[in-house]
Parts: C-alpha cells; structure tokens; sequence
C-alpha cells in the first residue's frame, strides 16, 4: 500500500486520510518485494514566488509514489504558519501524506501547543520532533521555554496531551550528534588517539579563525550517551527514526547495529543529501560536521581544482553526485537494514528523481517536466 491510492472510476488519486507513518510503513513491508519505499522532504520557500515551485516539484516526486512528505519548521516557528499551510495543501490537494517538523528552539509552549491543535484540526497525523537549531545569527541553541529544552520533553508533551493520535518520528544522527563532536589535536595524539570505532566516523574540517583543518570526533562514551539519549526519545513514544544525512553508508549501518544491540527496534530511515553543486555541499557538511570518505572528498578536490568556468563542470558535478547517491542506496538495500530511503530534496525534483529512476523506481506518470 502506498500513501496514494487509485481511485478506479475517476482515475485521479485519493489519500487515505489520517494515516500515520507507522501504518504505511507496515503496509509497505507486508509486500515483502525487498525494494525499500521513498519517501522526500521540502523546506519552507523564503519567497511566496517559489512555493508554486516546490509544488511542482512535489507533483513530479509524486508520480514514484512517496510514502510521505517532511516538512521542515524554521528556526523558533519562523515558518509555522507556512509549514502548517504547505503540509494542509499536500494532504488534500496533492494526496500526499504529510510529515510535519515541529521543533522547540526559541519557542514557548503555547506556540506548541496551537501547532499540535492546528495539527489535528487539519487532519495532519505525522509529526517529526526536535530540539531545533539556533535562529539566524546565532551560533549556540538557548531554550526559551523552560519545559522545552530538548526534543525529549517535546515527545513527552505530545504523548501527554494527545496520546497516540500523532505518529511521532525524531532524529538520529549516525557519526553522533554534531554538538557531542569534539576537536582533537596533534596535542591529543591526533588520529592516532582514536579507537578503531572512532576511527570509523570522524570528520575534518577548517576552523573558521585559523583557517586549518580539523579533526572532529564523537568520542565513544559520548557517542554512547548519544544513543542512550536516542533510546530516551524512542521509550517516551518516538515511532521513528529519520537520520542526519551522511555519506558513509559503513557509518550508517554501524550505527543501525548500535541502535538494535541496546533495544531500539522502530524503524530508521537513512537522511540522503543529493551533491548539487561543490559550494553548496561544503557549506551544509561542514555546518553538520558531516564526515566526508576519503575516495569522495579527492573526487570533489579534483572538482574544485578545475577553473570555475570549466566546460560542463556544474553538470560533471551533479551526474558525479547522481551516481554517487546511487551507490550509496545500492550499499543500503543490499544490506536490508532500511524499510525506506529518505531523500532530502532542497525543493528540486530532477536530481532526485535521476537516482530513484536508476535504482529502478517506476513513475505511474508520463509526464515528466522540470521543476
């Protein structure tokens, strides 16, 4: 069963209303085909002249049958009202079912509490919860309300003021919470006082004072912390599991088998980031510390060493990142640890659907115009 349904005598589709995650997913795995689900995420336009865009966009990615659509919330409810339109919108006009984000940084509780209102008046049944990040311009996250500080007491209060009506899903994050990342230095020993797991996550990247590089780690009894934390939110009520995005599928999958060893069982969905362009992708790596494998970070070097007006480079780039997706959900079906690939879509269809096109994925629609 997919999030849309034939409707045989129209030929249009129809969603099932209120449906939650946890049930499509289980319909999906009853099919027992071995192909994982997609399912794709939007952010809210900082332009009203952009928002036909994402729904075209959506359109396009709704021809391969998504299982749901996120939808991200800005920083303090900047965009609550947007994000709580655009999620009405796909749910009843575009039969899409809806994942909405909901975070409390810098955010009172009554604001919470009306989302969660608007929420169930508007038949959304998905909620995603966080912590959140910092408002622009700010580099470190604050609580405002102090019954918030964590994405821990947000599942908390949802399950307390409204049961189970809410299909909740959180975050993971496979090489540790950037915030639980530590800098080691040659005075620590550098990447030679790393333990083998360690060894395995670790990323690098440029101080923003000195302008050298890096090396960050999650150490190991922070990293445990941090899925102990994790095991927190699933107890408290979290269905769910999305991931931050990665690039190291060995990191993903380790941290799958970590999650299972200490009693985690709802299912986790990778968080995959397309390579668009080679500024693009520096700039979102290193604000979440992502780890970079060696063999793709000399690939991108090799990239970044041709002259910017070089024939053809932006589109070298974007087929490089295609392929390079590609493979990675390649790795991640033939491991079958994933019931789903999430795909992260920056509001853009054509990257997206060239890689579910490749893994095999059918569109039920001839129609197939850029968005």
């Amino acid at each position: 069963m997919s999030a849309i349904t034939s409707n045989e005598t129209t030929g249009s589709v129809k969603t099932t209303d209120n449906l939650k995650i946890s049930q499509l997913i289980e319909n999906e795995l009853l099919k027992q085909n071995g192909k994982p689900f997609v399912s794709i995420e939007f952010y809210p336009p900082k332009k009203d002249v952009d928002i036909p865009k994402l729904f075209k966009a959506l359109e396009r990615l709704k021809a391969f049958n998504p299982l749901f659509a996120d939808v991200t919330w800005g920083a303090g409810g900047s965009t609550s009202d947007l994000t709580m339109e655009l999620c009405t919108k796909m749910k009843n006009e575009y039969n899409v079912v809806p994942n909405m984000h909901l975070t409390c940084t810098n955010v009172v509780g009554d604001k919470i509490s009306k989302a969660l209102t608007d929420a169930k008046e508007n038949g959304i049944t998905n909620i995603l919860a966080l912590r959140g990040d910092p408002p622009a311009g700010q580099d470190k996250w604050e609580a405002t309300d102090l019954a918030f500080s964590c994405a821990l007491d947000l599942i908390q209060y949802i399950r307390k003021e409204h049961g189970d009506y809410f299909h909740v899903t959180t975050a993971g994050y496979p090489e540790g919470h950037p915030n639980a990342m530590k800098v080691v230095t040659e005075e620590d020993g550098g990447l030679s006082s790393l333990s083998p797991s360690e060894l395995k996550r670790y990323s690098t990247s440029k101080n923003k004072e000195t302008g050298k590089e890096e090396i960050l780690v999650c150490k190991d009894e922070d990293y445990k912390t941090e899925l102990q934390y994790l095991k927190q939110k699933v107890d408290a009520g979290a269905n769910c599991i999305i991931t931050q995005m990665f690039f190291d599928v060995d990191v993903f999958l380790q941290f799958v088998d970590d999650c299972r060893a200490i009693g985690i069982t709802v299912p986790i969905l990778p968080g995959l980031m397309m390579i668009g362009n080679l500024g693009g992708f520096r700039r979102m790596t290193g604000f979440c510390k992502s780890r970079i494998p060696k063999e793709l970070d000399e690939k991108l070097m090799a990239f970044e060493a041709l002259p910017a007006d070089s024939p053809d480079l932006k589109a070298k780039v974007k087929a490089f990142g295609i392929e390079y997706c590609v493979d990675m959900c390649n790795k991640l079906i033939a491991s079958k640890k994933v019931p789903g690939l999430h795909f992260y879509t920056l509001n853009m269809s054509s990257t997206t659907i060239a890689i579910v096109e490749k893994l095999g994925y059918v569109s039920n629609s001839i129609k197939t115009d850029e968005a």
